[in-house]
């Protein structure tokens, strides 16, 4: 017999301000501890150096954080020219120094027009992609190097906000699968230089917006006046565009029993699944003919 994970049924999607020095399974673990939680973890990891948004899916809400992996990104990035690191960030090595040109603001901008839109990049070693298995960020720390394909990603928009060389500072909204240290590195070459990334914060992951951010700080303000509950959104939050279908109670027993649900009033596609009372069962997806079927049971 399994033996049952120690801690409390708490549901809910908590926006974690995340500060540099913790690495996200690290800030998860904590956010667990701080909850008394009996299961969490993140949607899109952030690097240690890097600081903002990382939506922490507690209890049940870990069931929707699959679906939530293709959402767009927005970050405040920091690039100094000049100077490539090993890791393309502040923590790698300093593996080659150039002389950085004389850039008006104006130029730069143009260099921002050219990755607009949908582009491609190569992913960098230091990730935790795997090539046979083996992640390559573990390779790249044994001194090898594979070769790795382009991928597409899309650049939604680009937007210098300083430049005092040799510091570059840019916003960007980009896709998912997006590297923002492999993008400092290509505008920097671009630029007619080399650079890494100095600081990186994530301010929002759609649909959350930045003003829903909460740091530890707070969490641990929050956790001594017993309180801390009051800052999860639902397990649903990060779906919010996905219409909802509101079952009665007879149909409720069917779907949490895995049944198919037939002659459902909504759109083809995934749906919320809720019950009388506004209670969340699931999320599920109307087939063609108007036929529900379940894709996650919440048990709520």
């Amino acid at each position: 017999m399994s033996r049952r994970r120690k801690g409390r049924d708490v549901h809910g999607i908590l926006l974690l301000d995340k500060q540099a020095g913790y690495s996200s399974s690290q800030a998860v673990q904590k956010v667990r501890w701080l909850f008394e939680a009996r299961k969490a973890g993140h949607t899109g990891s952030l690097d240690p150096f890097a600081t903002g948004m990382l939506p922490i899916c507690l209890g049940e809400a870990s069931k929707t954080a699959g679906f939530m992996l293709d959402a767009s990104k927005t970050y405040i990035a920091t690039a100094a020219l000049g100077q490539s690191t090993a890791t393309g960030d502040i923590e790698g090595e300093v593996t080659r120094e150039s002389s950085v040109p004389e850039l008006r603001p104006a130029e730069i901008e143009a260099v921002f027009r050219e990755f607009a839109g949908e582009t491609t990049q190569v992913p960098p070693m230091y990730s935790a992609l795997k090539h046979q298995g083996q992640p390559l960020y573990k390779l790249a720390r044994a001194g090898k190097e594979v070769s790795r394909k382009p991928r597409t990603i899309v650049i939604h928009s680009l937007e210098l906000l300083q430049w005092k060389s040799p510091v570059l500072e840019f916003r960007v909204h980009c896709s998912k699968g997006t590297y923002v240290r492999t993008l400092a590195e290509d505008l920097a070459s671009k630029l007619g230089t080399c650079g890494h990334l100095k600081a990186l914060r994530r301010l929002s992951v759609e649909p959350f917006l930045e003003k829903g951010m909460v740091g530890f700080e707070k969490l641990l303000s929050m956790a001594e006046k017993g309180t801390l509950d009051d800052c999860l959104l639902p397990p649903d939050a990060g779906l919010a565009d996905w219409p909802v279908v509101v079952l009665e109670a007879a149909e409720m027993k069917r779907f949490r029993h895995g049944n198919p649900i037939e002659s459902v009033s909504g759109p083809d596609g995934p749906v919320r699944v809720y019950g009388p009372g506004d209670q969340l069962l699931g999320l599920g997806e109307i087939m063609p003919g108007k036929i529900l079927k379940a894709k996650r049971i919440m048990n709520l």
